[in-house]
């Protein structure tokens, strides 16, 4: 099984598509006439299998792949299109794509960095459990700024693997994704089509959801990569150690600072692109996320839950999953006092593990291990790319601070998944809006609404603290954070409130579960709480309960 078909929902479309017209189910997408297109799809059978080039084929959009037209390249002005494809080159490997570069490889132009969700796990412990690993290359073309990222299998047949490149195109301020599949490309879209209707959620996009790059665990100690924290376990007499890439390979805390700067150079494009008339052509686009969860990253402690013990010291959960601090202090920067993340006793996180079964299972190979994962609690919380959007509308105008918070406020015990902040997207404009004008209408929709609900509802929770003189909200919103956060610390230290803690956490997962970045098993452990449990939900005064 390549590395298409065994982890990559990404690139599992057309593979999806192929399985549907076996089984004799309408295909998502019709099967193309040219065996020139069939080869592009990988068609086994095609006797045109051998022919190479460049196709389009955006899921929920095309209904079948077709080889761009001149005009198309020519409008591609990324360095996928200018330095391979309009020269009629289509590298079949990652050694090929990055040997046919205009610039040898250096420190300052391409960095090297590894992942593998089995990396943690002792190599010849478990035969069968596979010990896959993909690479991501990080390339400047052309001066220091990366514009190419790469993603491809690393311990597996360069040229049979998957091979995906998200490149920057500085003319038309997006991202292009190509993927190849045997020896031609498929471009699979562009930034914008990840918010197009149509395409959106689907292909490449269920992942790349908001037309950004994608790192999950963005942050410390980033879970699953090699980095400072952590590094992936390879046998002695591993021959992937000879590899020339793996010897590249530089910690993931670098590729943390690149993903952050590849997501703020397309808001910082798309937010340019959208307000340049003076209309927001599409105010639901921008307001989802501040109101909703479209993305999430993954936090853990930056301790081995292995190495906890009952008379451990206590442990700092995720600050991002008790409320959205990067919004609230980083970028709104409210003045609260408490300490964060509130420090959890080793003995209650030791007993959890045993109490609710943690485990790691990868049904595909049968292997299963007690225990949490490599870092302690890993859990969900608020995306970069969401909170980017939200900072820099706040930046060029188009929100308040104070309305931004105020959102936020609305449900900050729940930083993700929260239904009662979603509600707000009711009364957001569907309709092209001035700029000058969105946050007004929006705030004057929700407050009209307010007069009609309860005080304790979304509206009614908004409207008050809309109310709030603009020299008095931060701090209204700090104490109230305040008070929250010492409720947590009270509550952790108590074994049920731990166990709440745990059951909350695990709500969190089943929804992220549900998501199309749910692409390995090993990401995630399992427990034995019901997967048909009810969702739940924190409260302002550190107890769980059943989601509204």
């Amino acid at each position: 099984m390549d590395g298409a078909r065994e982890h990559r929902r990404a690139t599992a479309w057309l593979q999806q598509a192929r399985a549907a017209e076996t089984r004799g189910s309408p295909p998502e997408i019709a099967h193309p006439a040219g065996a020139a297109v069939r080869a592009a799809l990988g068609d086994v059978g095609s006797p045109d299998r051998e022919a190479p080039g460049l196709y389009r084929f955006v899921v929920g959009v095309d209904q079948q792949a077709r080889p761009l037209d001149a005009r198309e390249l020519a409008e591609l002005g990324d360095p996928m299109a200018e330095l391979f494809f309009r020269k009629g080159a289509f590298p079949l490997t990652v050694q090929d794509l990055l040997a046919g570069l205009p610039e040898p490889a250096t420190k300052a132009n391409q960095s090297v960095y590894l992942i593998g969700e089995a990396g943690q796990i002792p190599p010849g412990s478990t035969p069968g459990l596979p010990r896959s690993m993909r690479f991501a290359v990080a390339r400047a073309t052309t001066g220091r700024d990366v514009d190419l990222l790469v993603s491809t299998a690393a311990n597996e047949d360069p040229a049979a693997t998957f091979l995906q490149v998200a490149a920057w195109d500085p003319a038309a301020k997006v991202f292009n994704y190509y993927m190849r599949i045997s020896p031609a490309w498929v471009w699979a879209g562009n930034s914008w089509s990840a918010l197009a209707p149509g395409s959106r959620g689907r292909g490449c996009f269920d992942s790349h959801i908001n037309g950004s790059v994608v790192m999950k665990e963005l942050k410390a100690p980033w879970s699953n990569w090699q980095s400072q924290a952590a590094t992936i376990r390879l046998a002695p007499d591993d021959p992937f150690r000879d590899d020339p890439l793996y010897q590249q390979v530089i910690g993931a805390e670098n590729l943390e600072l690149t993903v952050r700067a590849l997501i703020s150079r397309w808001t910082a494009a798309r937010l340019a692109a959208v307000a340049q008339n003076g209309v927001v052509e599409h105010p639901e686009q921008l307001m989802r996320h501040l109101f909703t969860t479209t993305a999430v990253n993954l936090a853990s402690t930056a301790t081995q839950s292995s190495t906890i013990t009952p008379s451990s010291r206590d442990l700092l959960l995720p600050p991002g999953f008790w409320l959205n601090v990067d919004a609230l202090l980083s970028d709104l920067e409210l003045p609260v006092t408490a300490s964060l993340p509130p420090l959890a006793p080793a003995a209650h996180y030791v007993e959890s593990l045993a109490t609710f079964d943690f485990a790691l299972e990868e049904k595909s190979s049968g292997f299963s291990q007690p225990g949490d994962t490599f870092f302690a609690f890993v859990v969900p919380e608020p995306a970069c790319e969401d909170n980017d959007v939200v900072r820099q509308m706040v930046e060029q105008g188009l929100i308040t601070g104070k309305f931004a918070a105020c959102a936020f406020m609305v449900d900050f015990t729940n930083p993700v998944f929260s239904p009662v902040r979603a509600q707000l997207m009711a009364h957001v404009p569907t309709t092209p809006t001035a700029v000058t004008e969105l946050q007004e209408h929006t705030a004057q929709a929700i407050l009209e609404a307010a007069t009609r609900l309860p005080s304790s509802s979304p509206e009614g929770r908004f409207a008050a603290d809309w109310a709030l003189a603009d020299d008095a909200w931060p701090k209204a919103f700090a104490e109230r954070i305040d008070d929250y956060l010492g409720h947590v610390g009270q509550r952790i230290r108590e074994s049920a409130g731990f166990d709440d803690y745990v059951r909350l956490a695990e709500s969190r997962r089943r929804d992220f579960k549900t998501m199309r970045l749910n692409e390995f098993e090993l990401t995630l452990p399992t427990t034995n709480i019901p997967a048909d449990a009810p969702r739940l939900g924190m409260n302002d005064d550190g107890t769980v309960t059943p989601a509204s």
